[in-house]
């Protein structure tokens, strides 16, 4: 007769996953994997008491899965044992076992698992990293195996490519320029492009009728600035947003390159002797010129205590330049030109000075008055007659006829003999000229 056998036991596993196991030491890892029959004791079934909550956290912040169970208390029955009824953590998409009830199975140092009042029980992951992404579940070991599964979502605030992205350009006015900007991070950030000046983009379309259009900014990884002209010039800013804090900007100046122009708002500036005078030149120049102040004589003018010179930019390629005579005398009379150069060309602006007469000041109310009491004693003309000579010839700069004098002109001697002319018709010429 054989001699009795030894009842054989089996090694129970959780029965929804494989187990994956290192040996200390051992460079390759063995899967494990087998099924348990569980038999439940208990009359009460446990359940989940609520669904296990989604999680979302930059990279680098902690996460927490919260599992809650109701009626955990039960047991199973296997080979003639008791066990009680226990939770476990999965990573769904790897089938890689995180933690059985109290005990954390993965070699993820990060990982660790608590519980409160033996109904709910939680999964920690410090510092999660992109490659903790995905779904994990919950499992209870009941016959069926009940299971939830909640997403962990690593979100990554938003990086510009500088590598795959523009860096500053120069093109020629008239011709195009392509700026492009890319960015890395989860969700994939959305890109936009505006101008650091706050002006409008001025974008081109194919519409004949509308060919060029205005936008505050514009959406997308490519900006395509087509028949550049120099308003287009300054700093653009590609702005990546994926609702991660904090957002990020790209810097990139685009510059457009023409000859300078000069225009000259006054060629022409009559100037009493003694008084001050403003000559001033504005110009447009990319890349920056060279500017200057010459007389006719081909003399630089320069900064001293007959002539003050200033520079004032107004943008990117505007320039005011100024030139103040401090005194005016004869002999700053003549032409002045403002001179720009740069590498795609040279251009002059003109302004001529000339002297003017001091203009004496015109009679008061009052004088009219007098003159004519002292006309209709002497019986010299009518009142009327005398007020209308008066207002012909008097000072045009700051008088009546609105009229600056012209130098050198007969007409700007104001003062008249008694016996002039009564009759308006008569009085475009003053007496003895």
């Amino acid at each position: 007769m054989a001699p009795p056998t030894s009842p054989r036991t089996t090694t129970p596993t959780l029965p929804w996953v494989g187990v994956r196991a290192c040996r200390s030491g051992a460079s390759n890892c063995f899967i494990v994997s087998i099924l348990l029959t569980i038999l439940v004791g208990a009359s009460a079934q446990p359940d989940f008491a609520r669904p296990l909550n989604n999680v979302s956290v930059p990279v680098g912040r902690d996460a927490t899965f919260s599992c809650v169970v109701s009626d955990l208390g039960g047991y199973r029955v296997t080979g003639g044992r008791k066990e009680t009824l226990q939770v476990g953590w999965v990573k769904a998409d790897t089938k890689a076992i995180q933690a059985i009830h109290k005990h954390v199975i993965t070699h993820n140092s990060r990982v660790s698992v608590s519980h409160s009042d033996h109904n709910t029980w939680m999964l920690h992951i410090r510092g999660v990293q992109e490659e903790d992404r995905g779904p994990y579940m919950c499992q209870i070991n009941t016959d069926p195996m009940r299971s939830q599964i909640g997403h962990l979502e690593v979100t990554v605030p938003p990086e510009i490519d500088d590598a795959t992205s523009s860096s500053d350009v120069m093109v020629p006015e008239g011709s195009n320029a392509i700026l492009s900007c890319h960015a890395k991070g989860y969700p994939v950030p959305k890109i936009t492009w505006v101008r650091e000046d706050k002006k409008p983009l001025s974008l081109r379309t194919n519409d004949v009728a509308k060919p060029k259009v205005k936008h505050m900014n514009y959406e997308g990884a490519v900006l395509n600035l087509t028949q550049i002209t120099r308003s287009d010039m300054g700093p653009y800013l590609c702005i990546a947003n994926n609702n991660v804090p904090p957002p990020v900007s790209k810097r990139i100046i685009v510059q457009v390159t023409f000859r300078p122009v000069i225009h000259v708002p006054n060629q022409l500036i009559g100037v009493p002797v003694g008084s001050p005078a403003t000559l001033v030149c504005n110009l447009e120049a990319s890349p920056k010129s060279i500017q200057y102040w010459t007389r006719d004589s081909g003399e630089i003018v320069i900064s001293n205590s007959e002539y003050k010179v200033f520079e004032k930019y107004t943008n990117y390629y505007m320039t005011t330049m100024t030139l103040n005579i401090s005194s005016f005398k004869a002999s700053h009379a003549g032409v002045y030109l403002c001179t720009a150069k740069n590498s795609l060309g040279e251009t002059q602006g003109r302004i001529e000075v000339y002297e003017i007469d001091v203009p004496t000041q015109p009679p008061l109310e009052e004088d009219y008055e007098e003159e004519e009491k002292e006309e209709a004693i002497g019986g010299r003309g009518s009142q009327t007659d005398r007020r209308g000579h008066i207002n012909e010839v008097g000072y045009g700069g700051e008088g009546r006829n609105g009229h600056l004098p012209r130098p050198h002109d007969p007409t700007n001697r104001h003062q008249e003999g008694r016996g002039g002319p009564r009759h308006p018709q008569h009085q475009t010429e003053p007496r003895g000229s």
